[in-house]
């Protein structure tokens, strides 16, 4: 679509400076001309053809600008719809499978890859006292702060139900740290407003590949979640 939009800007471009050579020609060069146009009704015709021509061209221009627009918010809306959690409102599991799917056709699993899998602890309270639609309000303010921490950093999406996870690539143990740090804060900082509506406890589990040296995406996946359940190695908040 990015090639569409940049041959149309050109197109449209080329027309207007071709309208205005024409114009500049009638007007300063061909001073000769006027009087032929007034006299001749096979030139005026031709001259009416021309313009004629020139301005049908630029209305389709026009038209290929207002339906590419238009097919291009089309598409936008249902490239968020498949790749969104509705719910969430950030990244689906779809998503993040595209990027699992990569290090499934490599041999081996980068070092610098690391994996955070976060579930929301309290989510049946939270259901028990806002009900099935707080509840979802409340995943989508906890996917909020989660997408805001893993900005810049990891890439975030909804795993299904209350747990969310987020891929880290080209990551190291200090980003892993600042994306954690930054994610508590966030979470601190929400429970204690008095004027935020919930009030969240989370566990996590984490995996990094440099330190745990797993064979594939899946099985240090697999062990970032085992960790949301495991004592000596989750954290509960």
């Amino acid at each position: 679509m990015r090639k569409f939009d940049i041959l149309k800007s050109v197109q449209t471009v080329a027309f207007v400076a071709l309208a205005a050579l024409v114009a500049y020609v009638l007007r300063f060069k061909a001073t000769d001309l006027a009087p032929t146009i007034a006299s001749d009704n096979g030139v005026r015709l031709l001259f009416i053809m021309l313009w004629i021509t020139l301005g049908a061209s630029f209305i389709f221009i026009l038209f290929d600008f207002f339906f590419f627009s238009k097919f291009k918010k089309e598409y936008i809306e249902l490239d968020f719809s498949i790749h969104s959690d509705p719910v969430a409102g950030i990244a689906n599991r779809q998503s993040s499978d595209a990027i699992i799917e990569r290090y499934l056709e490599q041999d081996y699993l980068p070092q610098n890859f690391g994996v955070v899998m976060i579930e929301i602890a309290n989510i049946k309270d939270i259901n028990t006292k806002h009900g099935h639609a707080g509840g979802n309000k409340a995943i989508r303010e906890f996917a909020s702060i989660l997408g805001n921490a893993a900005e810049g950093i990891g890439f975030a999406s909804r795993n299904g139900g209350n747990k969310f996870m987020v891929l880290l690539e080209d990551c190291d143990k200090e980003l892993l740290a600042a994306f954690l740090a930054k994610f508590q804060l966030d979470i601190k900082n929400n429970n204690a407003d008095p004027e935020s509506t919930y009030n969240f406890e989370y566990r996590y589990g984490m995996g990094y590949n440099e330190v745990d040296k797993q064979k594939s995406i899946t099985d240090l996946i697999s062990l970032a979640d085992r960790r949301i359940r495991d004592p000596y190695a989750s954290s509960k908040h």
